[in-house]
C-alpha cells in the first residue's frame, strides 16, 4: 500500500513515524493510500525550512509573485477536471459539487493574484511642519494551515496563496482523512515556480496539530474545522502568543415566509441541507417555517428529497448525494436519527433506508415538529439531516436562531422588503442569504461567522485576509526644508 510523504523544502520526504492511518475511498471503503501521524520533529523541520525560505521570499517583489500565482492559477484550470475527480474519490462528494469545489479554490486564486494592489500601503504627505507618515504592509513570517476534509481543495486556497502572496511562507496540514488532492497542488505549485520551502505539507492528526501550535517559528495559525478542536487551537494558539483564526461549528437556520416562493425554496433547502453530503459548515440544516405554508412546503421539500440519486460519485457523474466520510460519521448520523426519534420530532424521511450496501452512506433525513432544545437542533451533526420548526412570525424564527451558539449563516426566503431589513438587522449570524439555500460569499468578501463559529478578529478571505497575513509599520518623518 502506498504510503503519504511529508513535501518539506522542495522534496518529498518519508515519514519518521511509524503511525499510519488508512485512507478511504468512502463509497467503496477500499484503502487509497496511508497517511503518516508526523511527529513533531517533521513539524520543527518543515518550520526551520520555511522560516528559512521567508528569509528571501519576503524580499520577492509582489510582481513577482503575482506572475507565479498567476501561472498556477492557468494550470488549475487545466486541471479542472482530474481536480474533481480527486475530491469525489477522497471525499466522496458529488462530482458537480467537486467541481464547484475546485472552482471556488481557484476564485481565491485568482484573489491573492491581485496582491500588488491589495498589499499597498498609504500615506498622508503633510501632518506637521515638514512631517509625513506612511503605513506599510509587511508578512508576518510562517504561517500554519490546518484544513479539514470537507473541502480538500477550497479550504486550502482560503489560506496559502493569500499567505504567500503576502510574502509569508506556509506549513499545510491537510486532513488526515483527505490528504490525497494536495499532492497535486504541490505538482502544479512546483511547475508554477513557487520556490522550496514556501509552501511545505505535513500529514498528520492530533500530535501534529499540537506540535504546529507549540512550534515558535510559526507566527500565525489559520484553522478551519470543529468548534471543539478549534477552540483548543485558538486558547493554546493564543497562549503561545501567535496570530490566530479559527473557522469552527455551524447550525445555520433558514426562514421561510409565507410570501416565499416555495417551489424556489424546496430546491434550495434541498440543496443547502443535502448538498456535500450536508458536510460543510454552510448547511442549511435547519428550517423555520411559518405555520400557515408549513404543509405545502413540506410536501415540495419531501418530493425533491424522494428524487435525490444516491451512489459512488466516481463512477456515476450525476449522483446528487454520495456517501459520508467514514463509517464513524456514517454511526453518529444514524445515532442522531435515534435521538430525534426519542426526543419526539417526527421522522419524515429517514436516511437510514434506501441506501446502498457498501459503503458510508446516509441518505436524505428530514424530521418535523422539532423544538429548540432538541439535541438534533442543538449538535452540529455534519451528515445530510434537516430539521424543520414551524413558527408563528419572523420575529419567532429569529429569536430561535438567534437563541443558538453557532452563528455562522442564515437565510431568509420572502419577498417582502421590510422582513429583509429586519432579518439584516436582527440576526446574529455573520453571513446572510435572502431567497439563497448557502450564503457562503465569494473570495472577495469575509467568510464572516460570529458567536462561537469564529475565534479571532479577522476572518478568512476579502480584505481581512490581507490585514491576518501581514503587519503594518508606519513611519513618520521630518524632512525640514533648507533655509528654513
Amino acid at each position: 500500500m502506498r504510503k503519504l510523504k511529508n513535501y518539506i523544502n522542495g522534496k518529498w520526504l518519508e515519514s519518521q513515524s511509524m503511525e499510519y492511518l488508512a485512507v478511504h475511498d468512502p463509497s467503496t471503503e477500499e484503502i487509497l493510500a496511508e497517511c503518516p501521524l508526523s511527529q513533531a520533529e517533521e513539524v520543527n523541520q518543515a518550520a526551520a525550512a520555511a522560516h528559512n525560505a521567508f528569509l528571501v521570499w519576503r524580499k520577492t517583489s509582489p510582481l513577482t509573485r503575482s506572475k507565479i500565482l498567476f501561472r498556477l492559477y492557468a494550470l488549475l484550470q487545466e486541471r479542472h477536471e482530474e481536480l474533481a475527480e480527486i475530491i469525489c474519490l477522497e471525499n466522496g462528494k458529488s462530482y458537480t459539487d467537486a467541481y464547484g469545489e475546485v472552482q471556488r479554490g481557484i476564485e481565491n486564486l485568482e484573489n491573492a493574484c491581485a496582491i500588488v494592489n491589495l498589499i499597498m500601503g498609504d500615506s498622508l504627505a503633510t501632518v506637521a511642519t515638514d512631517v509625513e507618515v506612511t503605513n506599510y504592509k509587511y508578512p508576518v513570517g510562517v504561517v500554519a494551515a490546518i484544513t479539514p476534509f470537507n473541502f480538500p481543495m477550497m479550504v486550502p486556497f482560503w489560506i496559502f496563496p493569500m499567505a504567500i502572496a503576502c510574502g509569508n511562507t506556509v506549513v499545510l496540514k491537510p486532513s488526515e482523512k483527505t490528504p490525497l488532492l494536495i499532492e497535486k497542488i504541490v505538482e502544479l505549485a512546483e511547475k508554477a515556480g513557487v520556490p522550496a520551502g514556501v509552501l511545505n505539507i505535513v500529514n498528520g492528526a492530533k500530535d501534529t496539530v499540537n506540535a504546529i501550535l507549540e512550534e515558535p517559528l510559526i507566527k500565525a495559525i489559520s484553522f478551519v474545522g470543529s468548534e471543539q478542536v478549534g477552540r483548543h487551537i485558538y486558547e493554546q494558539g493564543c497562549a503561545n502568543f501567535k496570530r490566530v483564526q479559527v473557522l469552527g461549528g455551524a447550525k445555520n437556520h433558514t426562514i421561510i415566509l409565507k410570501d416565499a416562493d416555495l417551489e424556489d425554496a424546496a430546491i434550495k433547502v434541498t440543496a443547502a441541507g443535502f448538498g456535500s453530503a450536508g458536510q460543510r459548515c454552510m448547511a442549511g440544516s435547519v428550517v423555520l417555517v411559518e405555520e400557515e405554508i408549513a404543509k405545502v412546503f413540506l410536501d415540495k421539500l419531501l418530493e425533491k428529497a424522494r428524487k435525490i440519486t444516491i451512489g459512488n460519485p466516481v463512477q456515476d457523474h450525476s449522483i446528487y448525494l454520495g456517501p459520508v466520510i467514514d463509517q464513524a460519521a456514517k454511526d453518529r448520523i444514524f445515532k442522531y436519527i435515534d435521538i430525534g426519534q426519542k426526543e419526539g420530532a417526527n421522522l419524515l424521511l429517514d436516511g437510514r433506508q434506501g441506501i446502498p450496501d457498501k459503503g458510508y452512506f446516509v441518505g436524505p433525513t428530514i424530521f418535523n415538529d422539532c423544538q429548540p432544545g432538541m439535541k438534533i437542533w442543538q449538535d452540529e451533526i455534519f451528515g445530510p439531516l434537516i430539521c424543520v420548526i414551524q413558527i408563528k412570525s419572523l420575529q419567532e424564527g429569529v429569536e430561535i436562531a438567534n437563541s443558538h451558539h453557532l452563528a455562522n449563516g442564515a437565510c431568509l426566503f420572502t419577498n417582502n422588503a421590510s422582513a429583509v431589513r429586519y432579518f439584516r438587522e436582527n440576526i446574529d449570524a455573520g453571513m446572510i442569504g435572502i431567497n439563497l439555500g448557502v450564503p457562503a460569499p465569494i473570495a472577495w468578501f469575509a467568510f464572516s461567522g460570529w458567536k462561537d463559529s469564529f475565534f479571532g478578529d479577522l476572518h478568512c478571505n476579502g480584505k481581512d485576509s490581507v490585514a491576518f497575513f501581514t503587519r503594518r509599520k508606519v513611519v513618520t518623518a521630518q524632512y525640514k526644508e533648507e533655509n528654513k
